[in-house]
């Protein structure tokens, strides 16, 4: 059998007013591969991958328009992918 790299999904249930803070906080530890948005419904509003090298200004207009549908969201799921 093929050896396939598993991801392991972390979970995190935020308000709107946290949610950028959050965001930045995971991407500061470096160990995430894809960050997802989800709203009170469980609806994907937001996926972005997290790649080695890719921080500061590459990230600045994702962060931005987080910025923005924060303010749009009471509470929110983010779903941090992981790989093993």
């Amino acid at each position: 059998m093929p050896n396939k790299a598993e991801n392991k999904d972390e979970v995190f249930k935020v308000s709107g007013d946290d949610i950028v803070k959050k965001v930045k906080e995971i991407i500061k530890k470096g160990n995430a591969t894809r960050i997802i948005i989800k709203n009170e419904k469980g609806k994907t509003i937001m996926e972005m991958p997290v790649t080695v090298g890719v921080i500061g200004t590459a990230l600045a207009p994702a962060l931005a328009a987080l910025g923005a549908l924060a303010a749009l969201l009471t509470e929110c799921t983010i779903v941090v992918e992981k790989k093993l």
